[in-house]
This record gives C-alpha cells, structure tokens and sequence, in this order.
C-alpha cells in the first residue's frame, strides 16, 4: 500500500499525462491493469476561460478512472487561478500545473517548460491554483532544464525560451523544485530530461534524487521506466514516492500489472490477447467519442499494440485505410490470426 497526496493506493506506478494519448478510455484500460492514478490530457487554462471547442471532452472524467488529476498549462497567474476556481467542483482528486512540456507550440508562449525560465511567476500560478482551488492538491510536472544535457552549464539562467544549446545542464531544478514547495504545491512530479532532449537520450535519475532528498513534499519520478522492475529501481535510487509511466505504457496497458505480479507485465504475449486489448480499447473509444472518431485514433494505437508482432506490417499499413468501425474491427480481428505476438 502506498500513501500519495493522502491517497490510499495499492501501486506506486502511474499513468503519465500524455497529449492525445491518455483519454478517458486509456486511463480506463490502465487503471484496469492497476495504474494507481491518472491524469488528464493537459488542458489549457486560456481554453477553459475563453469556451475552447473539444475543452470539455478533455475533462470529462469516469469513476471507473479511480483517482485522476486534471492537468492544466497556462502562464498567467490570473488564468491559473480562473481555471482553479472552475475545476474545484469537478471529480479530480488534485490540480497538476505542466512546467514540462516541450512542444514549440506551447514553449513559445512562454508556457511548459517555458515556465522554468521564470521561477518567481511559475511559484505565482502555483499560489493562484492553490489560493482558488478550493483545497485540492496542487502539483507541479517539471523537467530538470530548459537548455542543455544532464551534468554541465545550462543557458536557462540567460532568462530566455530562444537562448541557444548548451553542452552541460547547470539549471538550479532542486531550487525550482523547493521554490514550487514553498508556492503551495503538494507534491512534484520530476521528467529526468532537459526541455533540449525532448524524449532523446538518458532521463537523469540522479537530479530526480536531488530533488526527492531537498524536499519535505512527496516527489514523483519520470523517465525511462519500461517496467515494474524500473519503477521499483528508480523509487530505491531516487527516493522518489510514485512513478509515472508514460511512453512505456504506449501499446501496453499490461505494464501496470506488473506491480502486483511480475509475471502479467513485460512477458509474450499472443497475438489472440493483444487483439483482445486492443478491441476493449477501441470499444471504450467508441462509447466515448463516437465511432468516426474512435477509428481515426484506434489507428496509431493499432501501431503501438502490434510493434514487434511478426507479420503484422502489412495490417499496420493497411489499418490506415479503415473507413469504419467494422472495417477496424475486422483489422483488429485480422491481428488475432497472426501466428506469432510480442515479447
């Protein structure tokens, strides 16, 4: 049993905030296979003030979900604290703030991990979600820089979301992290990577400990984590209280079996079981969101279930073609039929 922002829960792994990928049906299919928690697709706080189209589909939430936060991005203060004050009747069980983002789109507004260039205005979003929350938790996602790789210096200092590459990454993230402590936050959630990396190279286990071992506040951590075995790894070398798994879980929902049973996670799998995963996806999307829609992002789940199933490039190609809801079931049944699954 593990104890997180005073939640009682039975896992330490859960399910990261992925853009366009973790929705009410793939929080669903995770919290079924024993994710702890989830959180929503990142929300933008500008979105929810000014009625943006598709914002309400974001924050729909099913109890079936179990604990799941709401994540929103935004940089100023007063928007913090509109999209704060609108979500505290909802069914979340805390507020997460993005300060990670990468995104060009999201960077150049200063906001994701843009806001780790102005510590004292991210620490004024945390006390405005926190002032206007109506008591929830609030949290903090993170990288560890803006510029450079993990051990060097860092140009995030220069104050500027355009300030070239550096070799080393020097940024203060365990002084961003207690800045955001003292700000009100409950607990931060820690990407081992430099906003520069993206996704590229070694998450740096050692700045999540860093931080883990300054603060009085729980710290979750991420990056490259494909396994129950990681997160137990990464929790005993960080100190950190929760694990979140994001691309590992891309494809595979069985990850957070893993937690209470070695044996359900990384294992082969038939081609029978992962079509079988892959139908209850796709039939959680239809309910959801509509068959047009469910078969337009069944297709890129499609390439994630079956990557590393033998014989199934030519489905992976073909699946694009799917017009309906039958036709991506008749590729999804197609899929069972293949002789060999995955590893």
């Amino acid at each position: 049993m593990t104890e997180f922002l005073g939640l009682a829960l039975e896992s330490s792994m859960a399910l990261a905030p992925l853009a366009g990928i973790s929705d009410s049906a793939f929080r669903r299919l995770a919290r079924e296979q024993g994710a702890a928690l989830s959180c929503t697709e990142m929300v933008s706080a500008k979105g929810l003030y000014y009625r943006s189209p598709g914002t309400e589909e974001l924050l729909a939430i099913d109890p079936s979900e179990g604990p799941v936060g709401i994540q929103i991005f935004g940089s100023e203060p007063d928007m913090i604290a509109f999209a704060a004050d609108k979500l505290k009747d909802r069914p979340n069980a805390f507020l997460d703030i993005n300060m990670g983002c990468p995104v060009p789109k999201v960077v150049k507004n200063g906001e994701g991990s843009a806001m780790l260039l102005d510590p004292d205005n991210a620490a004024r979003c945390v006390e405005a979600a926190v002032e206007h929350g109506g008591g929830k938790p609030v949290t903090v996602k993170m990288r560890i820089g803006f510029c450079g790789k993990p051990g060097g210096p860092d140009v995030t200092q220069a104050g500027s979301a355009d300030a070239g590459p550096a070799e080393r990454n020097t940024y203060d993230y365990v002084g961003f992290a207690k800045l955001m402590e003292r700000a009100g936050a409950s607990a931060v959630a820690v990407h081992g990577r430099t906003r520069e990396q993206y996704y590229s190279g070694k998450a740096d286990w050692n700045a999540i400990a860093e931080i883990a071992n300054a603060l009085s506040i729980p710290v979750a951590g991420n990056g490259d984590v494909q396994s129950a075995e990681d997160a137990r790894r990464m929790m005993e070398q960080t100190g950190c209280r929760m694990v979140l798994i994001g691309r590992a879980a891309l494809g595979d929902p069985w990850v957070f079996a893993e937690w209470q049973d070695p044996k359900a996670g990384k294992r082969y799998r038939s081609a029978e079981e992962i079509s079988a995963m892959m139908l209850r996806h796709f039939e959680l999307l239809r309910q959801i969101k509509g068959d047009r829609t469910a078969v337009m992002e069944m297709r890129k789940h499609f390439g994630w279930y079956t990557k590393g199933v033998r014989g199934a490039a030519e489905l992976r190609r073909q699946v694009n073609t799917a017009a309906d809801a039958c036709q991506m079931i008749q590729f999804i049944n197609d899929a069972a039929l293949l002789t060999a699954g995955r590893r």
